[in-house]
This record gives C-alpha cells, sequence and structure tokens, in this order.
C-alpha cells in the first residue's frame, strides 16, 4: 500500500465509523485504522485505535498485537511486552509475535541495566551537590553531569524518582551562576515533552526576573519548554513520553501565563528578565497557524493582562519610579500588542481590544497631574509601533495632540523626549502627518536649531526626516526643498559617526535615514560614507535591537530591492493627456548606479551585519524586519561574482531560518537567494552538513504558480544541482512531493523553463523510486522524453536523450516500451546521432546500445536502417579515444553477438548477414 492510498483510507474510516451502528463493526475499522496510522508512524493515533478495538473485543489479537508495535515505538515497553505476551499466548505458532516478544525482552533488559547504571551516576552527583565540605569547582561539575544526565530519557526519570526536583530547587538559591546555570539547564531536560513534571515546576517562573543576564536566558529557555509540553494537546493529538497525563492542561498553561504578566509591572523584576516574559508571551500566546480557530489563549490574555502590558508601555525610564526596562522593552512590548490585535479574528474582538487600550489611555490622561499624562502619551506612542489602528484611537483622546505640541516646548528633558517620540510616531501615520505637516515642521525645526539637548535635537531630526519623505521614491513628490532631504541626511550621519553619544541617540540618527533613502542622491552619499556604513552595522550587530527595522529598511533603500511596479506605457500616456500625477524614478535609481552601491556595500561588510541581525532572537526582529534581510540578501546575490563571497561570510547559512520564519513575501525572497547560492557554488560548500537538506523545502516552495517563471527557474536549475549529489538529497526531494511539480514545469511553454525542469529530472531518475514512475503503465512519462528528444531547442533535447538514455540503462524493461510511444521514435533517435553535438550522438549511441542490448528484435530493426551505417561511421572515431565510438563499436559488437551482421575485421565495417 502507497503513502497516498494509506492516507486516503485513514479518511475513509471516520465516514465509516460514525454510520456503523454495531460495536464489532466499529472495533473492526479502529483497528484497521490502527495499522494505517502504524505505516504512516503516527504511533499514539496508532496505539488510541488499538486500545478502542480492544475495548470492545478483548481478544482480538490483531488489534493487540497492533498496540504493541504501537507502543513500542512510544518507548512504552512494558505496556507492548505485556500486550505481546498475550499474542503469544493466543497464537504460539505465530512468528510475528514471538519475535517482537523476544525482541521487547531483550529492549526491557538493556533499560534496566541501564536504568541500574543511571541510578548510580544519579546518587553520585546527589551526594556531591548536598556535601557542603566538597569544593565549589567539584560542585560546578557534579551539576553540569547532571546536565547531561537529564538529556537522557533514563537519568530524567532517575533524576525525577529520586526527588531531584526539590535538590534542583535548592541549587537555584545558590549565589555561584555556574551552578544556577546548571540546575535550569537539568529542568530543561526534566520537562521536556512531560505535562506531568511541568505542573511540579510551575513556581519557577520568578527565577527568569532575576539574575545576570544568562540566568534571565536559561530561565527563558526552560519556561519555553515547559509551554511547549503543556501547549502540545492544543497543537496536535500528542500525550507525551509519560503515562501520567494532567487532566486539565489549560488550567496549568493558564496559571504560568499568569506568573509571566504578574511579572511584567514588577519592580523588583530586572530588565532582561522582563524582555525575556514578553518573549516568551509573544512566542507562546498567538496562534502559530491562522487556520486553527482556537484563539482562546489570545482573548484570555487580553482579558487578564492587557493592562499589565500597557503598565510596561507607558513607563517612561527617566522617571524616578517604576519598573527597570531595558533597550528593547519597548519595542518588545510593540511587537507583543501587535501579535495579539493581528490574533484576534472578528471587528467585535478588535474593537474591545482597542477600546480597553483607548479607556487605559484615557484613565491616565484625564489625571491632573504631569506624570499620569506622560503614561498615556508613552502609551499611546507604543501602540502606534504595534496596533497602529488602536494607537491612532488612543491619539483622538480629547485634548491628546494639544498636550503633545505643549510639552514639546516643555523645560524638562524627559517630557520633551515623550512628546518629540509620539510626534514622531504619529507622523508616519497618512491620518495625522496632514496634521503634524503644517502645524509640527516648524516646531521641530525650532527643536532641533535651539535645543541644548543632543537627545532632543536627534529626534527632532528625525521628525523632519520622516515628513520630508513623504513622496517615497517618487521623485516629482518632495515635501521639502530640493537638497533639503540631502541636509537632513548628512546630520543624521553625522549623528550616526559621532561616538560620544549615546546608542539610543546614534539609533534614532538610523531611523532617520531610513525615511531619506528613499531619495536617490541620499543613497549614493551614505553608500560613498564608508565610516557611516560601519557605525550603522556596528549598530546593527548590538545589543540594542530595537534598530534592526530601521538598518534594514536602509538596506532595502539602498539596494533599491523594495517591489516597484512599472506601469503600462499605454496608461502613462493616457495619465499625461489627463494631465495627471505620473510617478517619476530618480535617474541615480538605474541599474548601473544599484550595481555600484552593492559593490560599496559588500566592501564595507553589510553581509556579517545581517547575518547578525538574524543569529539572535529578538521580538524586535519582526515579520517585516526579517523581510528586509531577506530582500537584502537577494540583491546581494543578483551578481554571480559576489555569491561566494555572500556565503563565505555566513549568508547562505542565515538564509535557511529567513526562509522559514518570515513573510510570505520574505519566504520567497530567501528562497530565491537561496536559489542563486545553489546555482553557481558547490552546495555541499555553501551549506555543508546536514544543512543542505534544510534547502530543500525552501526550493520546492518556488515550484509554484504564485511565483515568477524566472523564480520557478532558478529553482529548477539549483533542485538540478541539488538532485546530482546524493540519494538521500533526491529521497528528501521526493518526500517534499517536488516530482509532480518538476513534470508540470515540464509541460511550460517558456523554453528555458521546460528544458530546466527536464534537467532536473534527468538527475531525478538516478532515483529508483522515480524510475518506478516510468515503469508504471497507463502513463505517457516515456512518450514525453522521446517526443523532447526530438525538438529543435537544443537544451531540452540533451536533457531528454540524457534521461532516456539513463532510464533504459537502469530499467531494460522500459526499452521495449520504446517504439510504442511514437511512429518517428527511429527518426528521433538516428538524428540524435547525426547531430553536430557531441553530447547529443553520445546520448544516442547510448540509448541505441540500451536498446540492442534489452532486446533482440530492437536490434535487428537498428540494424535494418540506416542506424547500422551510422554507427559504423561513429565507431571509426577521429583516431584517438573516444566514448562516442567506444559505444558505437559496442552497438555493432552486440549485433555481431545476436548474428544480425557481420564484422568484416576492420573497426566499424559491418554488414547485413543475409538469411
Amino acid at each position: 500500500m502507497s503513502l497516498d492510498s494509506t492516507e486516503q483510507e485513514i479518511l475513509s474510516h471516520p465516514k465509516a465509523i460514525k454510520l456503523s451502528d454495531c460495536k464489532a463493526e466499529r472495533a473492526v475499522l479502529y483497528r484497521n485504522r490502527s495499522a494505517c496510522y502504524l505505516k504512516l508512524e503516527e504511533y499514539t493515533k496508532a496505539e488510541a485505535d488499538a486500545s478502542k478495538a480492544l475495548d470492545t473485543d478483548p481478544g482480538d489479537v490483531k488489534a493487540r498485537f497492533r498496540r504493541a508495535q504501537a507502543c513500542q515505538k512510544l518507548g512504552q515497553l512494558n505496556q507492548a511486552f505485556e500486550d505481546s505476551q498475550k499474542c503469544a499466548q493466543l497464537e504460539p505458532k505465530n512468528r510475528a509475535f514471538q519475535d517482537l516478544l523476544r525482541e521487547l525482552g531483550a529492549q526491557i533488559q538493556q533499560k534496566a541495566k541501564q536504568m541500574n547504571s543511571t541510578d548510580a551516576r544519579v546518587q553520585q552527583m546527589f551526594s556531591l551537590l548536598l556535601d557542603a565540605s566538597a569544593t565549589d569547582s567539584d560542585r560546578q561539575k557534579a551539576a553540569q553531569n547532571l546536565v547531561v544526565l537529564s538529556r537522557e530519557d533514563a537519568g530524567a526519570e532517575q533524576i525525577f524518582r529520586n526527588d531531584g526536583v526539590k535538590l534542583i530547587q535548592r541549587l537555584l538559591e545558590s549565589k555561584l551562576e555556574d551552578i544556577l546555570l546548571s540546575a535550569l539547564r537539568t529542568l530543561v531536560g526534566l520537562c521536556t515533552g512531560h505535562q506531568s513534571r511541568v505542573s511540579r515546576l510551575r513556581q519557577l517562573c520568578g527565577v527568569m526576573g532575576t539574575g545576570a543576564s544568562a540566568v534571565s536566558l536559561a530561565a527563558c529557555h526552560l519556561l519555553q519548554v515547559m509551554f511547549e509540553a503543556l501547549t502540545q494537546d492544543m497543537r496536535k493529538d500528542f500525550r507525551g513520553k509519560d503515562e501520567a497525563m494532567l487532566a486539565e492542561p489549560s488550567r496549568e498553561l493558564r496559571s504560568m501565563l499568569r506568573h509571566l504578566l504578574d511579572m511584567l509591572p514588577a519592580t523588583a523584576v530586572s530588565g532582561p528578565g522582563r524582555d525575556s516574559a514578553i518573549n516568551l508571551l509573544v512566542k507562546q500566546v498567538p496562534r502559530k497557524c491562522q487556520k486553527n480557530p482556537d484563539n482562546s489563549v489570545t482573548l484570555w490574555v487580553i482579558d487578564q493582562g492587557l493592562k499589565q502590558i500597557l503598565e510596561v508601555a507607558g513607563t517612561v525610564p527617566e522617571l524616578d519610579h517604576g519598573p527597570a526596562l531595558t533597550e528593547n522593552t519597548n519595542m518588545s512590548c510593540s511587537v507583543l500588542l501587535s501579535k495579539l490585535y493581528d490574533d484576534l479574528k472578528s471587528d467585535k474582538e478588535r474593537e474591545n481590544f482597542s477600546k480597553l487600550c483607548e479607556d487605559y489611555v484615557q484613565q491616565h490622561f484625564n489625571r491632573p497631574d504631569v506624570e499620569s499624562k506622560l503614561r498615556a502619551i508613552q502609551s499611546a506612542s507604543t501602540l502606534l509601533q504595534g496596533p497602529s489602528d488602536t494607537g491612532n484611537q488612543a491619539l483622538e483622546v480629547p485634548g491628546m495632540m494639544d498636550a503633545v505640541i505643549a510639552l514639546c516646548a516643555s523645560k524638562d528633558v524627559s517630557h520633551q523626549q515623550v512628546a518629540v517620540e509620539a510626534l514622531i510616531h504619529a507622523s508616519g501615520k497618512a491620518k495625522r502627518a496632514s496634521f503634524i505637516t503644517p502645524n509640527g515642521v516648524a516646531l521641530l525645526k525650532d527643536l532641533y536649531k535651539n535645543s541644548e539637548n543632543d537627545r532632543i535635537r536627534v529626534r527632532a531630526l528625525v521628525g523632519l526626516c520622516k515628513l520630508g519623505s513623504a513622496g517615497g521614491t517618487d521623485f516629482s513628490m518632495k515635501q521639502f526643498a530640493e537638497g533639503s532631504t540631502v541636509k537632513l541626511a548628512k546630520q543624521c550621519r553625522k549623528w550616526l559617526c559621532n561616538d560620544a553619544l549615546p546608542a539610543t541617540s546614534r539609533r534614532w540618527s538610523v531611523e532617520g535615514l531610513a525615511y531619506l533613502t528613499f531619495d536617490a542622491d541620499v543613497k549614493e552619499d551614505l553608500v560613498g560614507d564608508r565610516n557611516a556604513l560601519r557605525a550603522m552595522f556596528e549598530l546593527a550587530k548590538s545589543e540594542d535591537k530595537t534598530v534592526l527595522f530601521a538598518v534594514g529598511s536602509t538596506l532595502v533603500n539602498c539596494t533599491n530591492s523594495y517591489d516597484v511596479e512599472k506601469p503600462d506605457p499605454q496608461m502613462l500616456e493616457l495619465a499625461k493627456y489627463a494631465k495627471q500625477h505620473v510617478p517619476e524614478e530618480h535617474p541615480k535609481d538605474e541599474a548601473s548606479y544599484v550595481e555600484k552601491r552593492l559593490g560599496k556595500l559588500l566592501e564595507a561588510g553589510v553581509v556579517s551585519a545581517l547575518v547578525c541581525m538574524v543569529r539572535h532572537e529578538s521580538p524586535a526582529l519582526t515579520e517585516s524586519c526579517r523581510e528586509c534581510v531577506a530582500r537584502a540578501f537577494l540583491a546581494l546575490v543578483d551578481r554571480q561574482q559576489d555569491r561566494g563571497a555572500v556565503v563565505a561570510q555566513g549568508g547562505g547559512k542565515a538564509l535557511i531560518p529567513l526562509a522559514s520564519d518570515n513573510t510570505v513575501v520574505g519566504k520567497v525572497k530567501s528562497a530565491q537567494a537561496l536559489a542563486k547560492i545553489t546555482i553557481t557554488s558547490n552546495p555541499e560548500i555553501a551549506f555543508p552538513g546536514e544543512r543542505i537538506y534544510e534547502v530543500v523545502r525552501p526550493l520546492i516552495s518556488l515550484l509554484s504558480l504564485e511565483c515568477t517563471l524566472l523564480q520557478n527557474f532558478e529553482a529548477l536549475m539549483a533542485l538540478t544541482n541539488l538532485a546530482g549529489i546524493s540519494e538521500r538529497l533526491r529521497s528528501k526531494m521526493i518526500q517534499e512531493k517536488a516530482v509532480p511539480k518538476m513534470e508540470g514545469y515540464m509541460f511550460e511553454e517558456h523554453e528555458l523553463v521546460r528544458a530546466a525542469a527536464t534537467e532536473c529530472m534527468c538527475n531525478m531518475v538516478l532515483s529508483t523510486e522515480v524510475q518506478q514512475l516510468y515503469l508504471a503503465t497507463g502513463n505517457d512519462r516515456l512518450k514525453l522524453l522521446v517526443l523532447y528528444s526530438g525538438e529543435e531547442d537544443e537544451r531540452l533535447r540533451r536533457a531528454a536523450a540524457g534521461t532516456l538514455a539513463m532510464l533504459t540503462a537502469e530499467q531494460p524493461e522500459l526499452c521495449a516500451r520504446v517504439p510504442a510511444t511514437t511512429t518517428h521514435w527511429l527518426e528521433i533517435l538516428q538524428a540524435l546521432l547525426l547531430s553536430e553535438v557531441g553530447d547529443l550522438r553520445h546520448r544516442g549511441v547510448v540509448i541505441a546500445r540500451n536498446l540492442m542490448t534489452a532486446e533482440r528484435s530492437l536490434a535487428e530493426t537498428l540494424m535494418e536502417s540506416e542506424a547500422l551505417e551510422i554507427l559504423s561511421v561513429l565507431a571509426k572515431g577521429g583516431g584517438t579515444p573516444d566514448p562516442i565510438a567506444k559505444t558505437a563499436q559496442s552497438c555493432l559488437d552486440k549485433a555481431i553477438e545476436y548474428g544480425i551482421i557481420q564484422s568484416s575485421g576492420e573497426a566499424g565495417a559491418a554488414r547485413i548477414v543475409e538469411e
């Protein structure tokens, strides 16, 4: 039974089970479906169905055997042994039952031996850790050994059974960071895949909020593992490794979420710990797939925790009291709010979210003290960076915009900073820009010129940059006078290169450049300023991840890797005739200028900066940011001579995760960049080790009608290279269902795409599984190859003839089917033999040899045609070792062996035997 037919059978069973009123019939259906699940390696479902069959008929030996097989794969050896033992008792002569029983007995003995050995090791580690007289170094080694043991199933089980959790909780109180980290990593090993163990560890959430950054990250990883264990049932029908399951995993999940939400506004929690908590909420709360209709966790977090999130979002770091924040906290809050908003399914849910945010902002804004108003403005500013529609509603609170304008003139720098930032974020929204452009430009200019504080000046400058770039890439739609944007950019570069300024202020200068680089003159000036580029790249590599999107946007602008729809020339003429606005491209945005800019960016080290940007996980590395990085990479690998440098600096490795975790557009751009690299570089060097197998799926994703023909072509070329490397790679491509897509593109009208698909198939037929497709009856696969071997397109002929040569060599029974494909098969073969192209002649003689070797009748047909004369000429060769001549001679030798022709003694000379 094939995999597809197994899946179809599974789909038919639920209907049959519902229709059947007989318990015995349903038991048989459950038993049969269990067998299907075993073939698909879905052992949990196989065990569940077999158990349902046994509930009805405990004497069903087939169902019991299938449950034993499933339990063995799930690691439930005792249950498997018990079931197989009963099977053997019911049918003592059944060899399959006896074999499974022996195999399980050996496995149980091995596990017992391992457990005894592991138990001794665990006890030794515990003794050292509990020994007050042991040195710190010995205790650290013991703690590290405990981490190793916890990663083994036997070790984790022994630690848990020996009440190791209490010991580890004591280790969490240690002042030695190494022991603390080891304790957290041990808990990761214990909790992975075990809901019941997680339930006893929920009180550990607070560890993440204290200690150094490394401890916070380790605790964050532990909590992430705990979340994944608790949400397994929400993602799929999976019960974990252990049999003790929680009755209500959602209750435990809510408990952990409540701990995290309570951490957010707590003043005792460290900045990195707070960031880790926000990061966990970003990863674990929203649905992973929008097709999943259940967004109950998101709704619960909004209902129970939106206020806590807004408390952090509205915190002004410069004020004396409030929770500790890092440079990334505000952006992380924006991302979390945006993720929660995007996970809502209906207008009613979104209206409720916006109403809760607006009420929070209004409640604080209506208070008489300045600090409350600042909190309201800061909250609105954070919302504008996330769910901007909600942020716009918050700004519509009566008196809000007037207060922002008034506070811009405040003598208190922290007040000014909050107000200016809100003004900047509001100016990015078209609804607000129309108000701010006439009213705010003069204010921002005044702040930039007259403020004595650099923090205010740089933010005012960014506000001016944002308003000055409102025309985008349209050269004819500029808000400010000619040359103004160039002057603003010059000042931004000056701030950027000023090491005396704090990193936060320099980050704002990159924000300004992200807007100003829509102007091609600004792009040219920035790329020509090596110091400014290096300063920007150093910021991208820093701990402050809030700069990532600004850097990504700037690079997209400088590389012109944004999407530009070229209007229809006729529509342009009509627009001009109607005196409507026609977008104009800047002369310095032409291809020659872009190519030079790409070269300068590569020389300045842009690849290492991009690699660093995607290396570390952060809420600031949003999907939009990833898309920017993917666009930049695609532009950088556009020229063939640059691809080696990109790969050498880690670009290939960085592109793989970008192709799976990105926007839809970002995934396509990343996959296309991977395709370009795979075409011209040795894939085994560009993607060493197991990494090469991760490239297959992104490339196959480009074989879609939604992608351009260029993307289809490049994907096929790259897959051709991969298919020629190893059988394991070909198997991976077959598993990802690439073969049907390749066959589809073999019918493509565009000759290059059609030829590329045929070339890819030429390498894929090295796989036995693909050969079986051609052996199957009732299809025209072989006919297509024969016909393509006679096409005018030389590249297509070479690929088709090569595929045919390999197939007829590997599967001789296909040779007898060749004459039935078309009446012109002999003419096509003779045309190959007579071709002026050596590759085609070589393929022709190989096909002829395969046909003659397979069947005497085919050899007779060839020798009775002009093929005899052609092969005789080819066999003479040119006096030097020639594979064509050698193969042609082997054809003649075969005919002589059959007695069809006689040799005259001279190489290549032969005549038909007269009967």
